[in-house]
């Protein structure tokens, strides 16, 4: 695929675009391209033109995502500014473009006196990634604010989905394969933006206690099964500090991996994939990756 074959963009489009510094990992391959649209009529316009067989990923800020050594083929599409704003629509609602931090959401919320989502602020990611997994952290998930949120299809249109339609389950929805969340409308309820920044506080303290903020790491690793806590099977299955190569498990919190220095992708995913083999053995229990991984192997 060369540039010759690709759609006229008024973004950017790189080749061969390494994407470990845009993960927190900051461990994989390229991306065969890397495109950054202009706006959302740029990336409808690339979308519409580009070959159907072509894959194409969305990247935000690569908190919960392993990229395999062997890099992302076709194009992973990254939204920038233009994609990153958010803004009071409606009585208690923000409408919140895809690019955006969860940490500006919920600050937004705050100065409009809107409850409700600040645990937002705990999630490391970004609008378009919060919709697609169903984020969620201290007692709050997507599925509970979201209102509706706006989709580029895959062959470049524009399409509006009600929450209901995404049939949210944990960590889990059903957006239509291919599909880009480009925005998205957060209702909360009505709140004093001191009690606001209170619950913001007290939500980021707990993180800064119990968890790894500090390092190279994806955010929690696997998602908790019915009736358990990831982190708990883990450590009684004896894995606290287990390496593999240059990947760790926290001793901070058993449910985050690390990269303690210059670990491969493949390390940290083998790493994850032997401490799910030693919970099954010692509970019974089968952890399912929460943490996305693409690409191929090297």
């Amino acid at each position: 695929m060369t540039a010759a074959t690709l759609p006229t963009v008024q973004g950017k489009l790189t080749p061969n675009a390494p994407l470990a510094p845009l993960v927190w990992f900051k461990s994989g391959g390229a991306a065969e391209w890397l495109f950054e649209p202009k706006d959302l009529a740029d990336l409808q316009g690339f979308l519409r033109g580009l070959d159907p067989a072509v894959p194409v990923m969305a990247l935000g800020l690569g908190s919960n995502l392993i990229v395999r050594d062997g890099g992302v083929p076709g194009v992973v599409v990254r939204l920038g500014k233009a994609f990153a704003k958010v803004s009071r629509c409606a009585d208690l609602t923000l409408d919140c473009g895809a690019g955006a931090s969860g940490i500006l959401v919920s600050s937004t919320a705050r100065d409009n006196g809107i409850a409700g989502l600040e645990f937002l602020r705990s999630i490391p990611g970004t609008v378009g990634g919060f919709v697609r997994m169903n984020g969620g952290a201290y007692g709050g998930e997507v599925k509970d604010v979201l209102v509706d949120c706006d989709l580029v299809l895959r062959d470049g249109t524009l399409r509006t989905l009600p929450v209901e339609a995404l049939h949210y389950t944990y960590r889990h929805s059903e957006l239509p394969e291919g599909a880009i969340v480009v925005g998205a409308r957060f209702r909360g309820r009505p709140g004093e933006p001191a009690a606001i920044q209170a619950e913001m506080d007290r939500i980021s303290a707990s993180r800064e206690a119990s968890q790894p903020l500090r390092s190279k790491t994806g955010g929690s690793t696997f998602k908790n099964p019915d009736g358990h806590k990831a982190w708990q099977l883990v450590d009684e299955a004896g894995c606290r500090g287990l390496t593999l190569g240059g990947a760790q498990v926290s001793e901070k919190h058993t449910n985050f991996l690390l990269n303690t220095g210059h670990a491969t992708s493949a390390e940290i995913e083998a790493l994850g994939e032997e401490v799910r083999r030693r919970v099954k053995d010692k509970s019974g229990v089968t952890l399912e990756w929460e943490i996305q991984r693409v690409g191929k192997s090297k």
